[in-house]
């Protein structure tokens, strides 16, 4: 089986000690593509250095909405200049109504700057969505429909907004927390989604599955950090929420991945 992770933050600190040794572990894993994605201004130079050294490893740049505040007066710029000249996605990106002190209107305006950026440069688009799920379907709305993809990361919306995104160039990514047992709403939605617009991930070194096929490498804080090779236990929890085979899941999502990502000669 080949797989690829959809999303992954492959230039987090946390991972930089064991960086080879996991990706490694992740390719002995069958995973064979990673979608690193950038969250500030900080980290889009790295995310860059990653993709020139390690092959498979897709970069995105973006700004992430907990990070919106910090960004220089030249975001947008810099921002162009990584896009142009590496070839891979737009993102981490989008709105989060959970965060505490937030600036709506800020976020919803680099939002769709970026999603102006992905359209101009016909780019899919790694979108975070966190208690913002109304607001989201209302700006993509009034975006209109985007066909290099909309990948909604860690998909946390309810079964019902499926169609509407999926009409608007939704695709739907899938981590760990859907292998939790209490993940009712998760289970609903894995089952939902179109088996074409299904995406799996990690979200490495965050959102770790309940029983990872590897013990972590290092705890911070208190939490285990999480890595791709776990990969496979999101691969095994879809199969079972939508009753097909852990190959059938496996040949979807790195059909609907590389089609996305445009990677293997596939037209974004």
């Amino acid at each position: 089986m080949r797989l690829f992770d959809a999303h992954c933050h492959l230039q987090d600190e946390r991972l930089a000690p064991h960086l080879d040794a996991a990706l490694a572990r992740a390719r002995a894993a069958g995973i064979e593509r990673f979608m690193s994605c950038g969250s500030s201004e900080e980290d889009w130079p790295a995310v860059a250095a990653l993709a020139e050294r390690h092959e498979g490893v897709v970069p995105s740049f973006g700004l992430h909405p907990w990070y919106v505040k910090d960004r220089s007066e030249n975001w947008k710029q810099t921002l162009l200049e990584f896009l142009d000249k590496h070839d891979g996605a737009v993102g981490e990106a989008g709105l989060d109504h959970g965060i505490d002190d937030r600036n709506d209107t800020e976020q919803e305006e680099v939002f769709i700057a970026q999603l102006g950026m992905a359209r101009e440069l016909s780019l899919p688009v790694s979108i975070h969505c966190r208690r913002a799920w109304g607001r989201m379907i209302g700006v993509l709305q009034e975006f209109g429909r985007h066909d290099p993809g909309l990948v909604f990361h860690a998909f946390s919306g309810a079964p019902d907004v499926v169609d509407e995104l999926t009409a608007l160039g939704g695709y739907f990514s899938f981590c760990g927390t859907v292998a939790r047992s209490n993940n009712k709403r998760g289970h609903r939605a894995a089952a939902a989604i179109p088996l074409d617009r299904l995406l799996i991930e990690t979200d490495s070194p965050d959102l770790p599955p309940p029983h990872p096929d590897l013990p972590p490498v290092e705890v911070v804080d208190g939490k285990p950090v999480n890595e791709p090779a776990n990969l496979p236990c999101v691969l095994r929890a879809i199969a079972e929420i939508r009753g097909i085979t852990e190959e059938e899941v496996a040949h979807a999502t790195w059909t609907n991945a590389t089609r996305v990502f445009g990677t293997e000669g596939e037209s974004k």
